[in-house]
């Protein structure tokens, strides 16, 4: 058997035993889950929420007192600018601390990296209800419970774009004699920027939907009045949230994309 043979058999090996592994793990997982099928009030609840779609209340949009849509959704959009204000700075030094760059110690870039992953680790809603339990219910605990989340997956992102940046200009720098401060400010933070700005806009689209979940637990924003409604099966009420969501989705999406594009 020649050597390119030998090869192509090793590689229809690996490929045969990767696709055995994934199979195994498919079984397994579909193993382990106990389907007890559809409650029959399922389908009740689900033409219920069609009709209230088909049918908002249009009254709700918008009460001289007390809460309503409007309010609603523009308290989950704050919840959301401010977690990703939080992540997008504190996240900075997380990513520095991570980013594997040359001459760099492989102890610190690895206990970087460990922090991050950490942090990531901890979902938005288990961050809420810890926040939940130190500032109690509302805007603020949620506020921060994406402010923290979003650090793990921010500073990841950060610390790749540091890592990839070219390091022409930093080397021309140092070799007029400039030192850390001036090459950091005038050769890395030029090229990292435009990538920070658009990393941090995507996470804020993520932010804008988890933000309206975490209102569920009472972490503020549209999801508080959601689940009353849901609960009071006020179908009416939860048709026009749930427009009211896909909205304010819809344009922040096509916004955020719009000046992500710009930057690059």
């Amino acid at each position: 058997m020649t050597d390119m043979a030998k090869k192509n058999a090793g590689i229809r090996v690996r490929q045969w035993s990767v696709t055995l592994v994934l199979a195994i793990l498919c079984v397994w997982a579909f193993g382990g889950i106990e389907f007890t099928g559809i409650k029959e009030t399922a389908g009740q609840v689900s033409k219920a929420i069609f009709r209230g779609l088909l049918h908002p209340d249009w009254n709700y949009v918008y009460l001289p007192e007390g809460e309503d849509l409007l309010r609603g959704l523009l308290e989950t959009a704050a919840i959301a600018v401010l977690g990703t204000f939080i992540s997008a700075v504190l996240c900075i030094p997380f990513a520095f601390w991570a980013a594997a760059n040359k001459g760099k110690a492989r102890w610190a870039t690895g206990t970087g990296k460990f922090m991050l992953s950490l942090i990531r680790t901890f979902p938005e809603i288990v961050m809420a209800i810890i926040f939940i339990k130190a500032v109690g219910p509302g805007s603020y605990a949620g506020a921060l419970a994406l402010g923290v989340h979003s650090i793990g997956m921010l500073g990841k992102l950060y610390s790749e774009a540091i890592e990839n940046l070219d390091r022409g200009p930093t080397e021309a720098l140092v070799a007029c004699g400039a030192n850390k401060l001036q090459t950091l400010w005038f050769a890395v933070i030029p090229q990292v920027l435009p990538d920070f700005f658009s990393f941090a806009l995507y996470r804020f689209e993520i932010n804008i939907r988890s933000a309206a979940i975490l209102g569920v637990i009472g972490a503020g924003g549209i999801g508080t009045p959601l689940i009353f409604a849901l609960d009071a099966r006020s179908w009416p009420r939860v048709g026009i949230i749930l427009l009211g969501v896909v909205v304010m989705v819809t344009i922040i999406d096509l916004i955020s994309g719009y000046i992500r594009k710009r930057l690059v």
